[in-house]
């Protein structure tokens, strides 16, 4: 169902190792297993994961054993949380780029022994340099025998999730209350993450953690370290983790900025009244991505990076400010920061429902997000736009339900200046680097 909804006026990873390899024009590669395969990579990379998977299918029907297409169409698998078939695809393949694949497949699916071993072996390989691998490789030797993300206790638990703490205006940002360990602590949503991030000021190395959420208590979650101190300076509260999409997928999470609740659960919600489904995808199986459309007419929707964790509503690249048929020459610079520019995009189409009049930004850098993916990203969805609804997570986060807020009919606040960050470093597109303000962007961290 469609649905016109007034403007909010506010305003992953495997080693590059693992991006598009092989030439589709290779002489011993039949012609038309070389003409699917340039069409799969070309939809793969413009974010049409669809026409990717059905193109990758041809090209191996006209060559089964080629290893390009078979690394292709095992991407574009792990990219739709498909596991088993990533695995299938990848078997007896021994570049870097499968066991990359596979790592990634095992450890998502929850073998972490496998896992291990996968990751391990790619990083026996001189030419790759990848901390995620590095860490979670380790994480996943100490965890043989663990089933992460175990829950236990209630069947559902819903968390109130603050508006302030102590006077300080959170925003649209979900800090979360919960036990990390037995210890009360106050974390952030992230879903352009993949795994949980500790901080690394109280933290020093990855490990496994339990959360608590009122009845509801998660054991065996892996977590990384990185320092969040720039986020809780950011947000002016003590932020002691981010959550992660792993996270989110397996406890089937409902948040909802405007009803003030997170929610946890052992099992799939029932289909909410009244939702639209947005199928999710997520970078080599890390950070999310939905697609979306900045235009009335058909000409296809564009994959959009979510990261819940970026205090803006939108954020185009000036690509995507063209589709939309907005000249970037006619944005306005914000006041505080010149190099920022703010503007009006007539449509944005998520789902089921049209957002007319959409505020976004450009000007933030996105070379270090691109860098570190293989896929032609149009922008990102920040915080303020997913504050519009309420959302719950569905098959294990391979799509969301939306449910717009009717309150927001009509009522709209004023524009801020926003804050935030280069998206995440190329080493890691699954871990987003800390958020200050626009006006001052932090160096890569290190991954």
């Amino acid at each position: 169902m469609r649905r016109c909804l007034p403007a909010l006026l506010a305003l992953c990873a495997l080693s590059t190792a693992c991006g598009p390899s092989g030439d589709a024009r290779s002489p011993t590669r039949a012609p038309l297993a070389s003409q699917w395969l340039e069409r799969a990579k070309a939809s793969y990379r413009s974010g049409d994961f669809d026409d990717a998977r059905e193109s990758s299918k041809k090209a191996l029907e006209a060559a089964p054993s080629d290893p390009d297409a078979r690394e292709l169409a095992a991407r574009i698998s792990l990219i739709r949380l498909d596991y088993a078939e990533a695995l299938q695809l990848t078997e007896g393949l021994s570049s870097s780029q499968a066991h990359g694949i596979r790592g990634r497949a095992y450890w998502l699916s929850g073998d972490v022994e496998h896992a291990a071993d996968e990751l391990e072996a790619l990083l026996a390989d001189p030419s790759v340099k990848d901390s995620w691998a590095h860490d979670v490789a380790g994480l996943a030797r100490r965890g043989v025998g663990r089933h992460p993300f175990a829950m236990d206790g209630a069947q559902v638990a819903a968390v109130d999730v603050p508006r302030a703490i102590e006077r300080v205006p959170l925003g649209a940002a979900i800090v979360v209350p919960c036990e990390l360990d037995g210890e009360r602590v106050l974390a952030l949503m992230a879903t352009g993450a993949s795994e949980v991030l500790l901080d690394s000021n109280s933290r020093h190395e990855a490990a496994w953690v339990s959360f608590r959420f009122d009845r509801v208590e998660i054991s065996d979650v892996p977590a990384l370290v990185q320092d969040l101190s720039p986020i809780s300076r950011q947000l002016g509260v003590p932020i002691k983790a981010m959550i992660g999409a792993q996270l989110l997928r397996h406890a089937h999470t409902t948040f909802d900025r405007r009803g003030d609740q997170f929610i946890v659960r052992r099992r799939d919600a029932p289909p909410p009244p009244d939702a639209s489904r947005v199928p999710l995808f997520y970078m080599r199986g890390g950070g999310m991505v939905l697609r979306a459309t900045v235009t009335t007419r058909d000409e296809g929707a564009i994959p959009f990076y979510v990261d819940s964790s970026r205090n803006f509503p939108l954020l185009l690249k000036d690509s995507a400010w063209q589709k939309a048929g907005v000249d970037v020459r006619s944005l306005s610079s914000l006041p505080d920061t010149p190099s920022v520019k703010t503007g009006i995009v007539p449509t944005f189409r998520m789902g089921g429902f049209d957002l007319a009049k959409m505020p976004a930004l450009e000007g933030i850098d996105m070379t270090e997000l691109a860098a570190g993916t293989d896929v032609d990203l149009a922008g990102v969805v920040g915080a303020d736009l997913l504050s519009f609804f309420r959302v719950t997570f569905a098959d294990d986060g391979r799509f969301i339900w939306i449910e717009p807020d009717p309150s927001l009919l009509g009522q709209v606040p004023p524009p801020d200046a926003p804050a935030g960050a280069p998206p995440p470093s190329s080493s890691a597109p699954s871990q987003p680097a800390p958020a200050p303000p626009v006006s001052a962007p932090p160096s890569a961290p290190k991954r």
